[in-house]
């Protein structure tokens, strides 16, 4: 129940309340109570209201008008997959000792962990002497040239020396991509650097911290372990279901607006994935709606509602949160006038819900007038004379 539908049923108890004196007072001779008209004698349908009484209860006039159409769905916050990297060690060794803890924001190629590992240190070793060897056969090949440009040697030791060059590049570009597999953006650090067994684990992307997997001493495979997550929480994804007989009022791009019961702001994004099947179980789709997430506040799998604006409804016959009641087996009813100060009870089935406003697709038609604040007095006298 909404805040304005509470808001009436208790404008209504105060009614009630003051009809009920009026209906003492009229015991006392200022007036009747409404009395029911033996229309069944099991059941009382209909309802007189004296005339100085009429003015405790609301009558409308049931005039068409247009619904906006908004669907309430329930959904909970997810990472944004787009912007969620799990960091996986590229190293084998024991965890020397971490850095970071869940919670904190990282930046790309900042340390989360060190590792003992010999493969580092042979990695590094094996860049070493390939630089080296490199830098050996340029010299090489540079001397040859010159002497084969001054007659000195022979065309085919040109060739060698080339070739010896050609190779211990291959070498030097192969030991470069192992340490850029290790995290090692920058290798020519490494030769005023001491050697050493430990090598950090680094943060891939820009984010916060959501979840641990090691622990220090645990032992990494490389290639394999899972050390942490990293997801960027400016934004989050919010899943929904949508229920079979919505999905035509649900498209890529409907705006959203998400609410909380952890927070009173609201929340906007726009829907930016449909399902393509429905889950068998519960038949319903999901849908995943892209949202800002200022301050961080929407959590992983916290509980949401999320308002599609889904069109409009054009000629609807619509009637106040008020004016619709329910009977002991929960079934919809209004009170509609049958002349001038008497109601029956009537049943109507109803459709959307907004902004106070309920719409009735059978039960009551255009013209029709009906009780709106006011109403739960007529069906409180109906079970006082049942």
């Amino acid at each position: 129940m909404n805040a304005n539908r509470t808001r009436r049923i208790r404008q209504n108890c105060v009614v009630l309340a003051a009809m009920g004196c009026l209906t003492f007072l009229g015991c006392e001779g200022s007036g009747p109570p409404p009395s029911a008209n033996a229309k069944s004698s099991g059941n009382a349908e209909l309802f007189t209201i004296p005339q100085e009484q009429m003015s405790h209860v609301q009558v409308i006039k049931v005039v068409p008008t247009t619904l906006t159409r908004s669907l309430r769905l329930t959904g909970a916050v997810a990472y944004n997959g787009f912007r969620t990297i799990p960091v996986i060690s590229q190293v084998s060794g024991p965890v020397n000792r971490i850095v970071v803890v869940p919670g904190q924001h990282v930046h790309g190629g900042e340390a989360m962990l060190y590792a003992a590992s010999p493969d580092y240190s042979q990695t590094r070793t094996n860049y070493l002497k390939a630089r080296d060897a490199y830098a050996l056969a340029q010299k090489a090949y540079a001397r040859a040239k010159d002497l084969y440009d001054h007659k000195a040697i022979a065309e085919q030791v040109l060739e060698q020396a080339q070739s010896a060059e050609t190779q211990a590049g291959g070498d030097l570009a192969a030991a470069m991509a192992a340490l850029k597999v290790l995290g090692i953006t920058d290798p020519d650090a490494l030769v005023q650097a001491p050697p050493t067994f430990e090598v950090p684990v680094k943060a891939t992307i820009n984010g916060e911290v959501v979840e641990q997997d090691v622990a220090a001493g645990q032992l990494l495979q490389g290639g394999a372990t899972q050390c942490f997550m990293i997801s960027d929480t400016s934004t989050v994804w919010v899943l929904v279901n949508v229920y079979q007989k919505d999905l035509p009022y649900v498209h890529v791009g409907d705006s959203v607006t998400i609410q909380t019961d952890a927070y009173p702001q609201t929340f906007h994004g726009r829907i930016a994935y449909v399902a393509a099947s429905l889950d068998p179980s519960t038949r319903t789709l999901q849908a995943r709606i892209e949202t800002n997430n200022p301050g961080e506040k929407l959590k992983k799998d916290m509980y949401v509602v999320a308002t599609v604006n889904a069109g409009t409804i054009k000629n609807a016959i619509a009637l106040p949160d008020a004016a619709i009641l329910r009977d002991s087996e929960n079934q919809p009813f209004v009170y509609a006038a049958t002349s001038a100060n008497q109601f029956g009870r009537r049943s109507v089935t109803l459709g959307e819900s907004v902004n106070g406003q309920t719409e009735v697709t059978s039960g009551v038609n255009a013209g029709d007038q009906v009780i709106g604040d006011g109403s739960l007095f007529l069906q409180f006298a109906n079970s006082l004379q049942r």
